[in-house]
């Protein structure tokens, strides 16, 4: 039976764990101490750090990679879309959030000497839900491509000794994401550690409104009054509040049925178990904003972005306490492969003895 922590707040509690006693602590900090977990992060930061040496796989020279893969062999996908965020937002704008979370995570982990692996966003078009479909600016993918795209990404990272992986995600197509880890171990049942997040779902108690005891003025949707306070703080030079604009999107039924964007009501139904009940985008909202953007601010994006850099470190701690650098989970119970089939595989690519995934039989294969 979980144990609780009671806040501040009368209705908001955290269970009595590593995960709910960090929440706690970075929700009574005061703005001092939130800037003071941030800048352990190196933030603020110049801008996403796609291009600059050293800050991803694929911006890392091989031997360097090796040697950091040995200390730490988590790695951290960021998955992205480009979707219209408004005409004061950047259609980059959720790539650009979990990229930077991310690279604020490998900041803070290479400080202290243990440096966790970014892979480049595989998806920086992204797939997405019924209601998006016309919006100009929204590039959409088709779903078994998002899904086999990041099956693919997912294999090549574990025959590289990458075999814990956190897909981090903030856009619309978590289903799809899901469904890809899902079918990822399906097909090739490897062992690992694998995850899919939503970061603000992750730390959804920091997007409170101040009616439950919290600093936003509005539920989280979309290029709203939170989206627009992240991109104030993580990339202003990219944001031009002077085309910010409130809106509202238009419902069928009462409220209640559907929960918001990080799910915090807990009502039966989230966001993406459902269409027809209101208006798409287009035409509802074709300014590309569902909220308040105009009343965004950076100091706002503060405490959320501090709980999840906090919450992503915990995790890989946990995930290295539990499989230190080179080991895994035990392959006879979380796959129906054996330990001897497997140990070849899960060698150090190219040491002595080692082979690729892509020869384990069944490999490559694709559904009828």
């Amino acid at each position: 039976m979980p144990k609780w922590l009671a806040s501040s707040q009368p209705d908001l509690f955290f269970e009595d764990n590593a995960v709910g006693r960090l929440k706690k602590e970075v929700w009574e900090a005061s703005d001092a101490e939130i800037d003071a977990i941030l800048a352990e992060y190196g933030f603020p930061a110049p801008g996403a750090e796609w291009a600059k040496p050293g800050s991803y796989i694929q911006t890392t020279v091989r031997h360097q990679l090796e040697a950091e893969r040995r200390l730490n062999d988590v790695v951290i996908i960021p998955v992205g879309c480009t979707e219209n965020h408004g005409r004061h937002l950047p259609s980059a704008t959720d790539t650009l959030f979990v990229s930077m979370i991310a690279e604020g995570v490998r900041r803070y982990t290479k400080r202290e000497g243990r440096p966790v692996a970014l892979a480049l966003p595989p998806l920086n078009y992204g797939g997405h839900p019924y209601h998006h479909l016309g919006m100009p600016g929204t590039v959409i993918l088709r779903e078994e491509v998002v899904r086999e795209t990041l099956i693919d990404v997912m294999l090549g990272l574990w025959n590289d000794g990458f075999r814990k992986q956190i897909i981090i995600n903030n856009h619309g197509h978590l289903w799809m994401l899901e469904a890809a880890l899902q079918e990822f171990q399906k097909r090739y049942q490897l062992p690992g550690v694998f995850r899919v997040i939503d970061w603000h779902r992750a730390v959804r108690e920091f997007f409170r409104t101040t009616d439950r005891g919290g600093q936003w003025g509005t539920d989280f949707v979309h290029a709203d009054e939170s989206e627009t306070s992240l991109g104030l703080y993580l990339f202003s030079d990219m944001v031009d509040m002077d085309y910010a604009v409130n809106t509202e999107g238009k419902a069928y039924l009462p409220d209640g049925h559907f929960d918001k964007s990080v799910d915090p009501f807990a009502r039966p139904s989230n966001w993406s178990q459902g269409e027809g009940h209101f208006a798409i985008e287009i035409k509802a909202t074709p300014e590309g904003v569902v909220g308040r953007a105009a009343d965004g601010a950076a100091h706002k994006a503060k405490r959320p972005l501090a709980a999840i850099l906090r919450y992503l470190t915990l995790f890989i701690d946990d995930v290295l306490a539990a499989f230190p650098p080179g080991t895994v989970p035990p392959v006879e119970e979380v796959t129906l492969r054996t330990a001897e089939e497997m140990e070849p595989y899960l060698r150090e690519p190219l040491s002595e003895g080692w082979k690729s995934v892509y020869s384990l039989p069944a490999i490559g294969m694709r559904r009828a």
